[in-house]
């Protein structure tokens, strides 16, 4: 992990930008923490850090207000790392059937979804070895954002991971589901009743599937971005419990 710039937000929140390999990412920690900081990974959309650069630092700074670092990495295929061409001709596909008014098919689910997390988790669980390695850094560890399947597939194999918190707001591939069985730890699921570019009914199925003892779903009227912010403060509460 070799940082590449470092400034202090309001001398409250020290943020460090990464590179990992060919992955950038980015490390806020508490200023003033005098023993190693939880971690929450915060995963992004994949539109590209710089666009999605404003919720993510509002969420560290919530995290980092109660004693947590944060970290998130760019998704594969998002900002400015290399294109994944079946990712994108799977994107003008969904376009189009969306468009169009026609189902989108399986096959364009799979091709967008799928090759994103094979490629994502094991950059996730990179990043996690070289932030775990840092001195300012302890566990436990949780995960939050989207997409859905990343973190779905993370819970399974991830065992550095204690809780999460999931958004429901993407496709949903059909081999998920059973991935989604094999989940144990507790859950805190976001859907946006009214999201544009979510199957409501697909993200449903997928929580009913979660085999999680403590499963938590929160649905709220609106569109993809959303959100309220009291839905979004409770999902940080529920991180707190878990991970202090």
């Amino acid at each position: 992990m070799h940082f590449t710039s470092e400034q202090r937000l309001d001398d409250a929140v020290l943020e460090r930008e990464f590179t990992l390999g060919d992955i950038p990412g980015i490390l806020w920690t508490p200023a003033s923490a005098s023993a190693p900081a939880p971690l929450i990974l915060l995963s992004p959309p994949p539109l590209g850090l710089r666009k999605t650069y404003p919720r993510l630092v509002a969420r560290a700074r919530h995290a980092a207000a109660d004693g947590f670092a944060t970290a998130t990495i760019e998704l594969p295929g998002s900002g400015d790392r290399p294109r994944l061409p079946a990712a994108e001709q799977a994107r003008a596909d969904l376009r189009r059937a969306m468009e169009t008014g026609e189902p989108v098919s399986d096959e364009i689910i799979d091709a967008l979804v799928l090759p994103l997390v094979d490629k994502s988790v094991p950059e996730w669980q990179a990043t996690l070895d070289a932030l775990l390695s840092l001195p300012e850094i302890g566990g436990p560890v949780g995960y939050s954002g989207g997409v859905i399947s990343i973190g779905t597939r993370l819970a399974v194999v991830e065992p550095r991971i204690s809780a999460a918190v999931l958004f429901a707001g993407s496709f949903v591939p059909r081999a998920m589901f059973e991935e989604a069985r094999q989940v144990t730890i507790p859950l805190h699921v976001l859907l946006q009743w009214d999201d544009e570019g979510n199957d409501r009914q697909a993200a449903l199925d997928l929580f009913d599937a979660f085999g999680s003892k403590e499963k938590t779903l929160h649905a709220n009227m609106g569109g993809h971005t959303g959100v309220p912010q009291f839905a979004g403060d409770e999902a940080g509460r529920f991180l707190a419990r878990h991970l202090k």
